[in-house]
């Protein structure tokens, strides 16, 4: 069994590739929630929601977020009454977040995340990094802002100085995540390509996962989210040097302050140095569902040979 720690493009990506070459029951695919906000009264869970997008078949490939053949005349009508228009919420994305916001009072987000995947065809395990609310916080120049008004409505333009879970100290991990965690038949824990501090990070600062993880002595392998010291998409780069860390193995290494054991890595950083994490070397940007695949076996393959 398998489990991938996500959130975000890259990693529903490389989940979606794991998805493919392996069984229902052999892969759990855990997702950062603190990305999670209201927004027009509704519950707006972007990583789940792309994480499941991804795996259904059904999202918008080029942009990575959102369903393909999205139409938008909510939005279109939402500005020209002076609603909050900078959050764009699509008109099939909207039934998604309706059908959440109603039953959150009476279903946990692990209940509700597990019947829309089921409904839209997924057979693998997704369930969110805990049922509890957190919600991430950016500390930049321009003050604290939430995590959707730095990422989304100021483009993370601001400097990153530090980031908080608002809620983390009581947010307990989701039973999916625990069961995983626990599971005699964990083979290796996989961190996806993902933003490292604002998708990643959310998701070890629960009480106890950190911990848990590096005790059961399986393999922790990262696919780096840097090619060329260039994230492949979003902030994630930016954020990295404007804290300090080189987006770089060894920086990627740093970050995670010893919990890796190895760390997957685009072809143009052979020769890179990552301490004393293991490397392999591959292609790893993913353009299709065959670089997904092939990504998704190599990754595997490397942590299988950690053991």
């Amino acid at each position: 069994m398998i489990l991938a720690l996500a959130g975000g493009v890259g990693g529903a990506r490389l989940a979606r590739g794991l998805a493919a070459i392996l069984p229902p029951g052999k892969l759990t695919i855990a997702v950062n929630t603190g990305d999670d906000f209201e927004h027009l009264g509704l519950l707006v869970c972007p990583d789940i929601d792309t994480v499941c997008y991804t795996l259904a078949g059904i999202n918008n490939a080029a942009q990575g977020w959102g369903l393909e053949g999205e139409s938008w005349a909510f939005m279109d009508a939402l500005g020209k009454l002076g609603g909050e228009s900078w959050f764009n919420l699509g008109d099939r994305d909207l039934a998604t977040h309706v059908l959440r916001t109603g039953m959150i009072g009476r279903q946990s987000l692990s209940e509700i995340t597990a019947l829309l995947a089921g409904r839209m065809g997924i057979a693998h395990r997704i369930v969110p990094m805990s049922d509890d609310r957190v919600r991430t916080m950016v500390d930049t120049d321009e003050g604290e802002l939430p995590f959707q008004q730095y990422f989304v409505r100021r483009r993370a333009e601001p400097r990153f100085r530090a980031i908080r879970f608002d809620g983390i100290e009581t947010a307990r991990p989701s039973a999916g995540l625990l069961d995983a965690v626990a599971d005699p038949a964990l083979e290796a824990v996989i961190l996806c390509p993902s933003n490292p501090v604002l998708s990643i990070t959310p998701i070890l600062a629960l009480s106890g996962v950190r911990a848990a993880l590096a005790a059961r002595g399986v393999p922790i392998v990262a696919v780096s989210p840097f090619i060329g010291g260039q994230a492949v998409k979003g902030p994630a780069a930016k954020i990295m040097g404007e804290i300090g860390l080189a987006t770089t193995p060894a920086g990627l290494a740093a970050y995670y302050d010893g919990l890796l054991d190895g760390i997957v890595i685009d072809r143009v950083d052979t020769g890179a140095d990552a301490g004393t994490a293991a490397l392999h070397v591959t292609a790893t940007l993913m353009r299709d569902l065959d670089d997904q695949r092939r990504l998704a076996d190599e990754t595997i393959a490397f942590a299988r040979r950690l053991r």
